[in-house]
């Protein structure tokens, strides 16, 4: 969802000048019965991060991303945060969307939905972790050799045995917590080292109050097994701990971490197993740049190279079109930033049109459906299209192993689970296992997915979704198919000897997959004649471009003919050679 479909969402949700108008319909009626409500207050003016995209490298696209976001918070919020505080009502601030949170009454929503600066009010309401995924399989599907089923279908530790173990990434979770000094998460967390711990940088708890959606009949904290603001990862579901051991854990009797030489760290965002937008917005945004235990000094160069998500947030309880558009602009930041957000799909398969929750629904989620040992889907697994925000866009992106995923559990125990949330990490470990071979691969998104993509396992549905039949490829039940990190790996390797990454950042392009024509955005690092050369993956060209380059101005790449499939888009322009890769369904 680009900004200009988020704000008509905004006019179409909340079209008028009147308070009222720019009030979500459940805040309002709650509101008339006299409740006071947690809000969010959404503000009109975001920050812009194209010029992020125009960035080469992590760290400093991530710094750049930090200082849009954070300033643009600075200059427009003070003077809503000073209504606030005359009221002596309840803020917390978000900059990676420019919105704060409270508490209040409808005559106090009314007054900040009088601001000039207010976009509009949305309900943080409650949301919760998938329960199908948390079924025992009645049989442990037993590892082939000394790896878990999943890791050996998808090659993980072929890629091993190149040298490549994740080693010198980091894995971002946000879930129910994690269970940090468990025997097989302990030596890959980045708090831990040499038998010291520091969980600065490593750990943020967004559980700051006990969920009412848990039914408890008192207010003390303790009612939460780890408690609230914890300085110290905790998981109070075992959801969590046994998605991080699929990433990066290790075990002495059946390897279970696709990506055991990586690290991890973690947030906090659900509260037994429910959470609200608040929750989530804060643990991406910490992500973007942790801090310590105080929650100050934050740093970007900390950040992780990817994110796990195994979350959805059904309408049911409480989503809605009404504010999609805060968490796609939470995940859109984060890619702009260089950071992977990897999504289950979601466990309300099998009919078509069933991925329909955050974060999965979104253009920037790397979403994940769930396949079985033999390579066909779970029944259990949501399919696209996605048309709750009327998009009709195709999802999954691909699938992986996500039935009997054996992991570990709070207590030093291990269990078999299925859902999607047990197909998410495998990939996000793949990431991880992608950019140890590739260095220079950290912070450049769309490489990342493409070549996960193209080298999926094809597998075809003998459904139709959407108007797009099974037997097509992406198609709305395995998207591009099963992933294969063993062949992204070589490809990622044999593509860094033919199209190396270049210092000179790619400009912006788009739409990416195409149909019949891609858009160029030409930035300061590209001026003058551009030779654009269109090929296809054995090295074949196929159509050839000469375009002006200049600064702010577009070229638009007319094409026709072309089979569906993968494509590398090469730029010669002041002696620099930008390649990338493209897809045409």
């Amino acid at each position: 969802m680009t900004l200009t479909w988020f704000f008509f969402l905004i006019h179409l949700f909340f079209p008028g000048q009147n308070p009222d108008d720019r009030i979500a319909t459940s805040l309002l009626s709650n509101g008339l019965s006299g409740q006071s409500q947690s809000f969010i207050i959404v503000l009109q003016d975001q920050a812009d991060l194209r010029e992020v995209q125009l960035i080469h490298g992590k760290n400093a696209k991530g710094q750049k991303a930090f200082t849009l976001l954070r300033d643009k918070a600075d200059v427009t919020q003070s003077n809503i945060l000073k209504v606030l505080s005359d009221e002596k009502a309840f803020a917390q601030r978000f900059y990676l969307v420019n919105a704060i949170r409270s508490y209040g009454d409808l005559q106090l929503m009314r007054r900040i939905a009088s601001l000039p600066e207010v976009a509009f009010l949305v309900a943080d309401a409650a949301v919760r972790v998938e329960p199908v995924e948390e079924e025992e399989s009645s049989a442990v599907l037993r590892g082939i050799g000394d790896v878990t089923w999943g890791i050996a279908k998808i090659q993980a530790d072929s890629v091993w045995a190149m040298g490549y173990t994740g080693q010198e990434v980091v894995i971002g979770g946000q879930d129910t917590g994690y269970e940090w000094d468990n025997k097989s998460l302990i030596k890959t967390y980045r708090g831990w080292e040499n038998g010291q711990v520091d969980h600065d940088y490593n750990w943020h708890d967004a559980i700051h109050e006990l969920n009412p959606l848990n039914g408890d009949t008192t207010s003390n904290p303790l009612n939460n097994p780890c408690g609230l603001d914890v300085n110290a990862p905790c998981d109070d579901h075992s959801h969590g701990t046994h998605t991080m051991g699929t990433m990066a854990g290790i075990d002495s009797t059946e390897q279970i971490g696709v990506a055991p030489g990586a690290s991890w760290i973690g947030c906090r965002n659900m509260e037994r197993g429910w959470g609200s937008p608040s929750t989530y917005i804060e643990c991406f945004e910490w992500f973007l740049a942790p801090t310590d235990l105080d929650n100050v000094n934050p740093d970007p160069t900390k950040a992780p190279h990817v994110i796990n998500n195994s979350w959805s947030c059904p309408e049911i309880e409480g989503c809605d079109p009404s504010n999609f558009g805060l968490m796609q602009m939470a995940v859109d930041n984060l890619r702009s930033a260089g950071i992977v957000v990897v999504v289950s799909a979601g466990n309300s398969g099998s009919g078509c049109h069933s991925v329909s929750t955050p974060s999965a629904i979104f253009e920037s989620s790397f979403t994940i459906g769930a396949s079985m040992e033999n390579d066909t889907i779970a029944g259990f697994s949501s399919r696209g299209p996605v048309s709750v925000d009327g998009s009709m866009r195709i999802k999954p992106n691909v699938v992986a192993p996500g039935v009997g995923v054996r992991s570990c559990v709070p207590g030093g125990g291990f269990a078999s689970w299925a859902g999607t949330s047990m197909a998410g990490p495998h990939v996000a470990g793949a990431v991880a296992l992608l950019i140890s071979a590739r260095p220079d691969l950290a912070g450049e998104v769309d490489e990342i997915e493409n070549l996960l993509e193209s080298t999926a396992r094809v597998l075809l549905s003998p459904d139709t979704c959407g108007g797009v039949a099974g037997t097509m490829v992406p198609n709305h039940a395995y998207g591009w198919g099963r992933i294969n990190v063993f062949e992204a790996v070589k490809l990622a390797l044999e593509n860094s000897a033919l199209h190396p990454v270049s210092a000179t950042p790619f400009p912006r392009i788009w739409p990416n997959p195409f149909q019949d024509q891609l858009t160029i955005l030409w930035a300061d690092q590209h001026q003058g004649k551009a030779d654009i050369r269109l090929f296809d993956l054995s090295g074949h060209q196929i159509v050839e471009w000469v375009a002006m380059a200049r600064t702010g101005e577009q070229t638009n790449l007319k094409i026709s003919g072309l089979v569906p499939g993968f494509y590398i888009l090469e730029i010669h322009i002041g002696g620099s050679i930008l390649a990338k890769q493209v897809i045409h369904y």
